[in-house]
């Protein structure tokens, strides 16, 4: 009995032995057999890669269409990812090909040795260096070339402090920086609108997942994700206006050096922006680059010229250059003093060449006798405004020159703006650690000393007085689009306050500022213009060679529409070196009209 039960279970576990063994076997079978192709592909070094398809950054247009930034079909070279060190003979052959040291390609691969997509070593090849590659594939194996949009800066240098320029980004600012959220080997706005505007403009990248076989070669696609090309920016800069500034400012920069007037002004700072909503319409800093340069990454050579010259041409000084104002700041004293009634617009001062207290007069000695204010703000006299500075203080200057915008940003959309200095006790007490005398409230009234201003406040300020007393925020993109043209946002006018001065007041200061470009006045060379201008010229006091040379002016006088604002580093009188690229580009902006041709034949 005992025996009969044993072998009844026996009998259990041999059908479930053999129940098994089929089960086993016959799933053998299935992927031996069915699916024995695929896996056979698998085991000889297929693999299933997924690759980044970097999306196409959005284009950037000047303020009629025209295209300033776009992009271009090219070539990338990638390698692949592995679990298996580098192969030395493959990296060397390729840096030869594409000119790149093997010490940088490896570098690229240790920044990305967190990541299994395939590593961009360089974008945009040459066709001979993409012929190479195809040629020697067989010697390269895990070298990838893909097809990829490249930045594309289709006027060079034209505008290119406003648009700035796009370059892989760094590892700072993936562990520290603004881009946290990106891999090594993504392309990034570096400076100007393209850093500013990045979300917008760098989109979303796509992918896709191929299967390739021991050679890389593909078997065939998977599935497809794909990019989301970015968002672009309408600007509010004349690309017309901008190309005719900046030829200006170059020849007039050539004849200081060439005249001897004056040798080293090779920097310069110009704006021009529409006082009735703050609108840039054109903005040139110089000296200049090419951002093509940095498109595929910049060349050492190319970097050290750039990097040795000694003006900087990196910087945009329209938003970071810290000037001096000059007499330009004489419009934030005159409004002090006629505002708190410390002298009256009849009031007459009697000019010697030197005030009564100080010794400290005009530029090369003038004396120009009795003035009221209408007068001296269009001759610029600096003993009368060293009469009202004083009569004013320091304290209420330093309380003005904050109202009018002055020691704080303007808030423009680039990065890098400085905020400047408003002369005062509490400054000059902190960096130099001395006393403040009545000579330095002298200096403060006609812009020198401890002011230091960016040309774009300049062009806020002038714009507030040149509007009646409304201050905008200046800006340099008017709207944001889709790749299909419709808007995704507009930017629109933005008033951040007014001036504190009366009317009157405001009347004034046009009423003189109009004087400064009419006869007698400092930039009388203007009078014969197709519209009245309004100005004012500054020379800047410059400790580290020749002085500063400003004017900042509005035209039409009676209407304005655009403010512009020059300040030429180094370029001695501000109605020598400044005031001359104002004048041509009011020319340009404001042509003579023509004289109507009338037909005096007689009707046959």
């Amino acid at each position: 009995m005992l025996n009969k039960k044993y072998a009844y279970r026996l009998e259990l576990l041999m059908i479930a032995s053999m129940v098994i063994f089929a089960v086993l076997i016959g799933r053998m079978a299935y992927l031996q057999l069915y699916k024995g192709d695929y896996y056979y592909r698998l085991s000889e070094g297929n693999r299933i890669r997924a690759v980044k398809i970097l999306a196409p950054r959005g284009i950037i247009y000047d303020c009629n269409g025209e295209e300033l930034v776009k992009n271009e079909p090219g070539f990338v070279v990638s390698l692949l990812r592995t679990n298996e060190k580098p192969d030395m003979a493959v990296i060397n052959k390729l840096a030869t090909i594409i000119e790149v040291p093997p010490e940088q390609i490896l570098e690229k691969i240790k920044q990305n040795e967190d990541s299994y997509e395939p590593i961009r070593i360089k974008s945009n090849l040459s066709a001979a260096m993409v012929t190479k590659i195809e040629e020697r594939s067989e010697d390269l194996p895990g070298i990838l070339l893909e097809m990829q949009s490249i930045r594309k800066y289709v006027n060079n240098e034209l505008a290119v402090h406003v648009l700035g320029y796009v370059g892989e980004v760094s590892e700072y600012e993936i562990s520290k920086g603004q881009n946290t959220d990106l891999k090594a080997g993504s392309i990034v706005g570096k400076s100007g609108l393209e850093r500013y505007y990045d979300n917008y403009l760098r989109g979303t990248d796509g992918s896709y997942r191929e299967e390739v076989d021991v050679a890389g070669r593909v078997v065939q696609t998977l599935d497809e994700l794909p990019p989301k090309p970015g968002q672009g920016l309408v600007l509010t800069v004349d690309a017309k206006l901008q190309r005719e500034a900046e030829k200006i400012v170059d020849e007039h920069l050539k004849y200081l050096r060439s005249s001897g007037f004056a040798p080293k002004a090779n920097a310069a700072a110009i704006v021009a922006i529409d006082p009735r909503n703050g609108a840039i319409k054109a903005l040139v800093s110089r000296p200049g680059f090419n951002p093509n340069l940095f498109v595929n990454g910049i060349s050492s050579k190319d970097w050290q010229t750039i990097n040795d010259n000694p003006f900087d041409p990196m910087s945009n000084k329209v938003i970071s250059g810290e000037y001096p104002p000059g007499s330009t700041f004489k419009i934030v004293t005159g409004s002090a003093a006629l505002e708190t009634g410390k002298v009256t617009p009849q009031e007459m001062i009697f000019d010697s060449g030197k005030h009564w207290l100080i010794p400290m007069g005009n530029a090369e000695g003038e004396a120009l006798g009795w003035l009221n204010f209408h007068k001296a703000l269009a001759a610029s006299d600096n003993v009368y405004f060293y009469e009202i500075g004083n009569r004013v203080g320091i304290d209420v200057l330093k309380k003005y020159a904050a109202m009018f915008g002055f020691g704080k940003t303007t808030g423009i959309d680039l990065f890098g703006e400085n905020e400047g200095i408003i002369a005062s006790p509490e400054y000059k007490m902190k960096v130099f650690d001395e006393d403040w005398y009545l000579g330095d409230t002298f200096n403060a009234a006609i812009g020198q000393g401890f002011n230091l201003a960016t040309p774009i406040q300049l062009a806020v300020m002038l714009s507030a007085v040149a509007n009646n007393g409304d201050i905008y925020k200046p800006h340099l993109v008017d709207k944001i689009v889709n790749d299909d043209g419709s808007v995704v946002k507009e930017i629109k006018p933005e008033k951040v306050g007014r001036l504190p001065v009366s009317a009157e007041t405001l009347e004034l200061l046009q009423s003189a500022l109009k004087a400064v470009a009419q006869e007698g006045g400092t930039a009388a060379q203007m009078a014969n213009l197709s519209v009245p201008v309004a100005g004012k010229t500054g020379t800047a006091e410059n400790p580290h060679g020749k002085d500063h040379g400003l004017f900042v002016g509005y035209a039409p006088a009676d209407n304005p529409n655009l403010v512009v604002v020059a300040v030429i580093d180094q370029g001695g009188f501000g109605s020598v070196s400044a005031a001359p690229i104002v004048q041509r580009i009011f020319e340009y902006v404001f042509p003579p009209k023509q004289p109507a041709i009338v037909n005096t034949q007689k009707k046959q």
